[in-house]
């Protein structure tokens, strides 16, 4: 009987075998241990068995579960392919902003400030067409926040000839002293706090750094305007009082307290400018300017006509020329419209003349302004305004610019350059007691001015024991009174900025 079971065992298992390795059927697991060798299957070509009835196939439950229609969310939804850059440069920024908005009273009246007043609006977005692609670029290039290249909305209202009392000067607002720290050039000829190119990649290196040193961009642009040891102090400051450390908590000047609504307001607008009634007009994703690196001295006015171009726009992207001559020693580049580089090129091989009409003259002993402008046939005003003297300033600086002939006084223009100097110098006069062993190079050392000028302003004085010999020095600069907002004199920028 054992052997009969067992003889049946085997043979269906060899028969199960068979049905697994029919084309078609189902795979069957081996059989577990202890249920018997398994049957070879057949070679190729070896008729079979014949099989047997096939086991009852084994009952699938029905889905018990939630029944819902799938369909795409995205149907009907404009698509944007990010890889794709947009033809408007208003629709890239706003693809890049990034910063945590900020929603306050505050803001919502700098918003509606703004919108109430489209013309200010207006110009500032005009001013803003030479320049923005550029420091789009520079934002990006760095992966910072698109919110960054609206800044100079808020600092100078686009224009590069701003100027405050504090003496911030050009769409950043660079104060001299944070200037130098950042490699901007400030000399009698040229201020790269002006200009376009440098300016943009100090203040993104700046901002840069602030953002490094917070970890949050509300303080870092705080920072920016009020001086980034101020804001540091004002946290250390809440810190101790057990205070949230964070930009709304933060107590700080009005101005501090006033300059991210704004910027949160130029945000609102150009994100959704259409509910606010303000029309920005489509703007080309494209350079509008490049730059020229090899350049001679030439004269301001000529090359503006040399690329076809008004003077004032050539100003307006080469803003950091403090004079009516561009010196190839003191000037890194100029800039002009992308459209117009050939064109310059071409004229300026064709020009057979002189490229400058202007000279270096440095003033001799016993000249004044009204003997110099006399004898270079200049009105004395003109020569204080090409000079970036004020009006009734009457020392004589140790270097003028002044016309090669009568010619170029004819032909002279008023550039917003001769009204809009770039570091106001104002002097003072003191008096010095000479002692046994001075000279004049000793006393010129100690004042920081040259032994010409010394003399110059002691003429036939000796270095006599007892006597005095004047000097002008440069005075300290002073802000009176509480300065006006909008980056128009900002004394506690001082120190940071």
């Amino acid at each position: 009987m054992k052997l009969y079971r067992h003889l049946c065992a085997c043979l269906a298992v060899a028969l199960l075998q068979a049905c697994a390795n029919t084309p078609g059927g189902p795979t069957l697991p081996p059989p577990a241990p202890g249920e018997g060798p398994v049957a070879a299957a057949p070679a190729a070509g070896t008729p079979s068995a014949a099989p047997s009835p096939a086991p009852a196939a084994t009952a699938v439950a029905p889905f018990d579960g939630e029944s819902r229609e799938v369909t795409d969310p995205l149907r009907g939804v404009t698509k944007i392919d990010r890889t794709v850059p947009p033809d408007d440069l208003w629709e890239r920024i706003r693809r890049g902003f990034a910063v945590q908005d900020l929603d306050s009273a505050l803001v919502r009246e700098k918003t509606a400030s703004y919108a109430a007043n489209p013309a200010y609006l207006q110009r500032i977005f005009d001013r803003s067409r030479l320049y923005l692609y550029h420091i789009v670029e520079e934002v990006e290039k760095r992966g910072l926040p698109t919110e960054i290249a609206l800044l100079p909305m808020v600092e100078s209202a686009f224009n590069p000839m701003a100027y405050s009392r504090a003496h911030a000067s050009g769409l950043w607002q660079f104060i001299p002293g944070t200037g130098k720290r950042y490699e901007l050039a400030q000399n009698w000829w040229y201020d790269g706090r002006r200009d376009i190119v440098d300016s943009t990649a100090a203040a993104l290196e700046y901002l840069t750094r602030l953002y490094d040193m917070h970890g949050d961009w509300q303080l870092a642009l705080a920072s920016y305007n009020w001086g980034e040891n101020a804001v540091t102090r004002a946290i250390a400051k809440n810190k101790a009082a057990k205070l949230p450390t964070d930009y709304a908590h933060l107590s700080m000047p009005a101005e501090t307290r006033h300059y991210i609504p704004k910027l949160q307001a130029l945000k609102n607008i150009i994100r959704d400018p259409k509910p606010f009634g303000i029309d920005l007009g489509p703007l080309p994703n494209q350079p509008y300017f490049q730059t020229v690196d090899k350049v001679m001295d030439i004269d301001v006015q000529l090359a503006a006509k040399l690329a076809e171009m008004p003077v004032e726009e050539f100003m307006a992207l080469n803003p950091g020329f403090s004079r009516p001559l561009i010196r190839a020693a003191s000037t890194p580049r100029i800039v002009l419209p992308a459209d117009k580089i050939e064109v310059f090129h071409a004229n300026l091989e064709k020009h057979e003349k002189s490229l400058v009409s202007w000279k270096i003259y440095h003033p001799k002993k016993g000249d004044t302004l009204e003997s110099i402008a006399k004898k270079h046939g200049l009105a004395l005003a003109q020569l204080k305004e090409v000079n970036g003297i004020s009006a009734r300033t009457q020392v004589v600086p140790s270097l003028l610019v002044v016309p090669v002939s009568g010619a170029a006084t004819g032909s002279m223009r008023r550039l917003p350059i001769m009204y809009a100097p770039p570091i106001p110098i104002r002097t003072r006069r003191v008096f010095h007691t000479i002692k046994t062993g001075d000279t004049f190079a000793a006393v010129a050392k100690r004042y920081g001015v040259s032994v010409d000028d010394l003399k110059r302003w002691n003429p036939g004085n000796g270095m006599t024991p007892g006597k005095k010999l004047a000097v002008e020095v440069r005075a300290p600069t002073k802000s009176k009174g509480k300065p006006k907002p909008q980056a128009k004199g900002r004394p506690y920028k001082k120190a940071d900025r």
